[in-house]
């Protein structure tokens, strides 16, 4: 994977929540950051089976997904749980950043 500055999370994270009241305007934050800075489509393996991965969205229980597709089949998989392909596709740096964020854990923590 490309080089990651360790100081790099806290910055980004800055950045995306910065005007945001709240952790519904974080998580808002985020996913416009990544919607915008995440360079789709791009390919990426999946449980070995290749995907295309052709944009992100924002789902009603408060996590960002990648929309993954494979001919006509379509999935939804949690952007933190997409593993990104070598290569990583400009703006992967997003995704990492909201791995690192407090908020993040409040929402790996709804019921499923």
């Amino acid at each position: 994977m490309s080089t990651w500055d360790p100081a790099a999370p806290e910055a980004l994270i800055e950045e995306a929540t910065v005007d945001a009241y709240g952790e519904d305007e974080q998580l808002t934050g985020f996913f416009t950051m990544i919607e915008e800075g995440l360079a789709v489509p791009f390919t990426t393996t999946v449980l070995g089976v290749e995907v295309s991965v052709v944009g992100v969205d924002l789902v009603e229980d408060g996590r960002v997904v990648a929309r993954c597709a494979r001919g006509s089949v379509r999935q939804d998989i949690g952007i933190l749980d997409l593993p990104l392909p070598e290569p990583v596709p400009e703006g992967w740096q997003w995704i990492e950043a909201y791995r690192h964020c407090p908020l993040n854990r409040r929402v790996a923590q709804l019921p499923g």
